[in-house]
Parts: C-alpha cells; structure tokens; sequence
C-alpha cells in the first residue's frame, strides 16, 4: 500500500464536509446517507470521522460468500465488486468497526474505495482531520495507536 487514510479525531470539528464530498463523488448529490464516511458525535463532545480501515485480515471479506470483497494484496486495499454483491449484508454485520452500510435503494453496500487514490474526504477536511499520507513505518505505527484509541472510547461509550 503507498498511501493510507489517517483519520485524527483530536482535529474533527464536526464539520462533515467529508461525508458531503464523499456523497457528491460517488453518488453525485450531496447526501450524508450515501456518504462512505461516517461521523460520530460522542456525548462526551468529540467527533470522530470513520471509514474503512482497510483491515490487514478484513473480517468483511471472509464473510462474502461472493467474494464482492477481497484485500488486493498489491495495494493493501479492501476492495468492492458491486457486480458481485447479492446484498445479503453478511459483510454489514461482519464489520467490527461499523464501516460498511447498506443502501437500501441500490440493494448494494457502501464502503470506502478511497476514490481510487484520490479521497475526496481527505481533500476537503478543512482540518486535515482525515489525510491521505504515505504508508510509511511512522505513519503506520501512528494509524495503530489510533485504531487502539477508538477501541479503548468506544468500548467505554457501549
């Protein structure tokens, strides 16, 4: 993988310019609900912006029967085959980070593709609370800490 999201929500202002640049990108319209990236406010008064985090064992591909998701081990990317997908959600319910949603119009699931190298909610965060950076040992290592930090608040908040 050459590059990776790195989402910080320590700088989510809780704008959701993200979920609106997603939506227009992929479904033309500026509609959260079709959006591929997720805020969520805490009641502890954070936000926290979530999307794929491109698993290294991606739960949601080995629950496909249909094999509509798989991990390209090229690029280290999650991947989405719409042609392929049945809906049966079984990838919704295998996420254990809440990051696939289904739309019930298209009868297909959202998930992050990162816009094909070019992740519109990365562009448009005004507070570089998502970035797209270089997957270097650094960045990787601070990708960690932070995926160990979402876990530790929202195992609290449940």
């Amino acid at each position: 993988m050459n590059n990776v999201l790195l989402l910080q929500p320590e700088y989510c202002i809780d704008c959701r310019s993200c979920q609106l640049a997603c939506s227009l990108k992929h479904e033309g319209t500026f509609r959260p609900s079709k959006s591929r990236i997720e805020v969520l406010t805490s009641p502890m008064k954070f936000s926290v912006p979530l999307t794929c985090l491109q698993c290294e064992e991606p739960a949601c591909a080995a629950v496909c029967v249909v094999n509509a998701l798989t991990k390209n081990a090229a690029t280290g990317l999650v991947e989405y085959n719409a042609q392929k997908c049945i809906g049966c959600r079984m990838c919704v319910s295998a996420c254990p980070f809440g990051n696939i949603s289904y739309d019930r119009e298209t009868k297909k699931v959202l998930k992050c593709d990162v816009c094909g190298g070019e992740p519109e909610c990365a562009t448009f965060c005004p507070t570089k609370a998502i970035e797209w950076v270089r997957a270097d040992l650094e960045t990787l290592s601070r990708k960690k800490v932070m995926s160990e930090k979402f876990e530790q608040i929202f195992r609290k908040e449940a």
